[in-house]
């Protein structure tokens, strides 16, 4: 078995069941180091020893590489894929099969861990026909926002690896242009619009000052939703359940003005596949689907792995009955381009 793919894969399953970053770091950090020799001399440093000599190669990931290079699968890496045979959630089985793609997720451009291209791999490697790379915008300097000029270097990325794999014959996979782009307390929404009508795929979230009255937080999200080159309003609560960073509650907003709003401007729902956000909660949803929203089933994925979260939030949106046809996750890649873009191009 190829050793770098073994790592990475590992890394992925690690990523996938919440497993701390560090662990996740060590097997990406190991791939990487590796990726950079010839397959034979990584063999044969592997075979007499040297490699457990090199910086970022340690006992375990050593044993990965070893077993790799012998011809098996190491033996970590069928532990976990078998540990990782059962699904994710329970139910929405169907809907979760149902879904072509996701419109949120993070690279190392900004706060993820990992290169565009892991995540554009790993998408395709779940079956997804379509992800939108939607790094966040420049107000977010806690997680490295785009400029306008790092996120036209990142245009460039994008264009170059949708285009390597048309010459490469592989499946239909897309990756898609985008942005996860702050609503600031103005209301505007936080990147030029000239940047934002050359994106696929816009998601506005509030990222900031959170605990504002209702008042003041509903006629931001308004504002941002009535902006024609919103296509996703992302974590509508900005809540925080579970994990690492604690828990947060909600923000406080008129939801029956936003979702009406949303159902009158087009722009879907996320649900936010993450197990520390389940953003909207329940009661939310059904409000956004009484009020004839669409949603956006997306795993706001940080890392490859994390990818497989979508499991989480079919789970969700099949428990309170939303129809597959009002996810617009569910629809092929030209439809979906079609809806995102039928705004902004009136104003052009």
């Amino acid at each position: 078995m190829d050793a770098v793919a073994a790592l990475n894969e590992i890394a992925f399953w690690l990523e996938r069941e919440r497993a701390a970053t560090f662990k996740v770091q060590a097997f990406r950090k190991a791939a990487g180091i590796i990726a950079g020799l010839d397959p034979s001399e990584v063999a044969a440093r592997a075979r007499d020893g040297r490699l457990k000599s090199m910086k970022g190669i340690g006992d375990r990931t050593y044993q990965v590489v070893r077993q790799a290079v012998d011809g098996d699968v190491p033996e970590y890496l069928e532990d976990l894929r078998q540990r990782s045979a059962a699904p994710l959630a329970d139910g929405g089985a169907e809907l979760h099969a149902a879904l072509r793609g996701d419109l949120h997720s993070h690279s190392d451009w900004s706060d993820g861990g990992s290169p565009i291209e892991l995540m554009a791999d790993a998408a395709r490697l779940l079956g997804r026909e379509y992800l939108a790379l939607t790094d966040h915008s420049p107000n977010l300097t806690i997680a490295n926002g785009l400029s306008a000029e790092r996120l036209t270097e990142q245009l460039d990325v994008v264009a170059t690896i949708n285009a390597a794999a048309v010459d490469g014959k592989k499946d239909g996979f897309r990756l898609l242009t985008g942005i996860e782009v702050d609503i600031l307390e103005s209301g505007e929404l936080d990147q030029s619009p000239d940047m934002l009508a050359r994106l696929d795929i816009v998601v506005a979230s509030v990222h900031s000052k959170l605990r504002a009255d209702r008042a003041t937080m509903t006629r931001r999200m308004l504002q941002g939703i009535q902006n024609p080159r919103t296509n996703v309003l992302g974590h509508c609560t900005g809540r925080l359940v579970e994990g690492s960073r604690g828990t947060r509650p909600q923000s406080d907003f008129d939801a029956r003005e936003v979702f009406a709003a949303c159902a009158e401007y087009n722009v879907a729902v996320e649900i936010n596949s993450r197990p520390e956000r389940q953003d909207p909660p329940d009661d939310l949803i059904q409000l956004a689907l009484d009020a004839g929203c669409l949603f956006s089933i997306d795993s706001d994925a940080h890392a490859p792995g994390q990818l497989d979260f979508l499991q989480y939030g079919a789970a969700r949106a099949a428990h309170n009955n939303i129809p597959a046809e009002r996810i617009v996750t569910t629809w092929p890649l030209e439809r979906l381009l079609e809806w995102s873009a039928r705004d902004w191009q009136k104003l052009d």
